[in-house]
């Protein structure tokens, strides 16, 4: 908990309590279903947690906006960004069905209003979002693919609506055809070892006409 504090310090009492209340929540629950391994669980706040709200270093969502987070798996980066912003709509997908029981269990447990989850293959999701969110799923060339026709056309962020994809390493040929992506280092916003090579890449999607 104090490594959120330590980048998030305008929390509320409410935040601060969800936020703390992750922990036991997905111990008790990986316990059951394996949904994150068994030693990331002990890095529970840096490895998932204060990855997931790298995100939300790049963009902040306004109230009212609508986000797809696909191949959610146990809730990441949905769950944590949804407690970042409470009056942002989050969707959250997987096509593992236990994998979304987790995130439904977490959500219900922790009062996420803002929260919808659901057992389904990106692709068959309906709908229009302001950002689509995920975190290195499979290739961004996939992921692209996934997400046709599921991008709102009007803007109402700094950012121009599209993609924001947590993914590491390496990843110039990956992105080498697309000629508009950005991309955010986490090193400049968090200061631990674990983030040198971890990266938002930010891809607007355009439309014609």
């Amino acid at each position: 908990m104090e490594l959120i504090l330590k980048y998030f310090q305008g929390l509320s009492q409410k935040q601060q309590e969800q936020f703390k209340q992750l922990a036991p929540l997905y111990v008790e629950w990986n316990a059951k279903i394996n949904v994150i391994s068994r030693k990331d669980i002990d890095e529970l706040y840096l490895r998932h947690v204060l990855h997931s709200l790298g995100i939300s270093k790049v963009q902040a969502f306004n109230p009212g906006s609508k986000v797809l987070d696909i191949g959610t798996g146990g809730g990441f980066p949905g769950i944590p960004l949804a407690i970042m912003f409470p009056e942002t709509q989050f969707h959250l997908v997987d096509s593992i069905g236990k994998k979304i029981k987790v995130v439904q269990e977490v959500a219900q447990a922790l009062g996420l209003e803002n929260v919808k989850a659901e057992s389904i293959r990106a692709e068959k999701v309906e709908g229009q979002f302001d950002f689509i969110v995920s975190r290195a799923v499979t290739n961004m060339n996939d992921f692209v693919s996934w997400t046709k026709g599921k991008v709102k056309k009007q803007s109402t962020h700094d950012l121009k609506n599209g993609i924001l994809y947590l993914k590491g390493g390496d990843l110039t040929e990956e992105l080498q055809k697309f000629t508009t992506v950005q991309l955010f280092n986490l090193t400049d916003y968090f200061d631990d070892p674990f983030f040198e090579t971890k990266k938002v890449v930010y891809l607007p999607v355009k439309f014609k006409g």
